[in-house]
């Protein structure tokens, strides 16, 4: 094995078999290494070898090209996972992303919606019809439960238990939880089972059975695409022009839980973080909120 090809393509199937990565997660790992290795082959370095002067004049350039903090980081991340792969592998000796310092991001905080803009969201959708009793269900389960719009499109009928009011989430790496969802939510996902998806269903043009909750009106599977359109028309017709997304609905979720007296460790849980510090976010959305209600309400502010 001695082209650079090569070693991507072990390099891809080991993020995705033996680290456990996502699938989004693996695909931007993979373009980032080519997006460097296009680089380094028109600018004289070493893409196996660079040394670390290198990788920070790359990471230099991609700063003047004004990419988002963000983005650099993960690709900083992705040439890490990459010489550490070449180094175990006995391709090079030297790890030269070990001595490189990481780009310091800047988190901003998630936006946060009330209780009162969800309600005007589903008050907007359609309940009369197949597809809109559908988008009622997804907002609400969105909301009632925190999962991911990926982990959403996933769902399986056999990952219900109405009865129980918990639903079993796939979640990035692979790894199983249940969560508990409000009744609101499972009225909607009954409503939605009994009188929508046998319609969408039997729609299907594919011929092929299907296990998926949630369908589109041609009965194949919904993508997270799909979900984000239907959740942009319901926001239209809301008459509202911010800037909301599924992944919205699912910081709203773990900041009133956090608002309602719920501890870090099970709001953890619940979203599936695998760091409690991704979950410690809300902690400075409940500080900012605290902030805005004693500068509305304080006699001096």
């Amino acid at each position: 094995m001695d082209s650079i090809q090569e070693y991507l393509e072990v390099f891809v199937l080991d993020l995705s078999e033996h680290r456990g990565l996502s699938v989004n997660t693996v695909k931007a790992y993979s373009a980032d290494v080519g997006h460097f290795t296009t680089w380094a082959l028109s600018n004289q370095v070493d893409p196996m070898a660079p040394d670390h002067r290198q990788i920070r004049r790359y990471l230099a350039l991609l700063t003047a090209a004004r990419y988002s903090r963000a983005t650099i980081a993960r690709r900083f991340s992705a040439l890490r996972c990459w010489y550490k792969f070449l180094q175990k592998r006995g391709v090079i000796d030297f790890d030269p992303s070990s001595i490189t310092t990481t780009p310091r991001i800047h988190k901003k905080l998630p936006t946060v919606v009330s209780e009162g803009f969800i309600d005007g969201i589903i008050q907007a959708i359609q309940a009369t019809s197949p597809l809109g009793l559908r988008d009622i269900a997804m907002v609400e389960l969105l909301y009632a439960s925190g999962i991911r719009v990926s982990e959403l499109a996933g769902l399986s009928l056999s990952n219900l238990d109405l009865k129980a009011g918990t639903i079993q989430v796939m979640g990035k790496g692979s790894k199983e939880r249940i969560v508990p969802i409000h009744p609101n939510a499972c009225r909607a996902i009954e409503e939605y089972m009994a009188l929508s998806r046998p319609s969408l269903y039997r729609e299907s043009t594919y011929g092929e059975s299907t296990d998926t909750l949630f369908l589109t009106k041609s009965g194949k599977p919904m993508t997270s695409d799909t979900v984000r359109v239907r959740l942009n028309l319901a926001l239209r017709r809301y008459g509202n022009v911010a800037k909301i997304s599924p992944h919205t609905l699912r910081h709203t979720f773990a900041s009133h839980l956090l608002a309602a007296g719920a501890d870090l460790r099970t709001i953890q849980e619940l979203l599936g973080h695998v760091a409690l510090s991704t979950t410690q976010i809300y902690t400075h959305v409940g500080r900012n909120q605290l902030k805005d209600v004693h500068a509305r309400a304080h006699p001096r502010a």
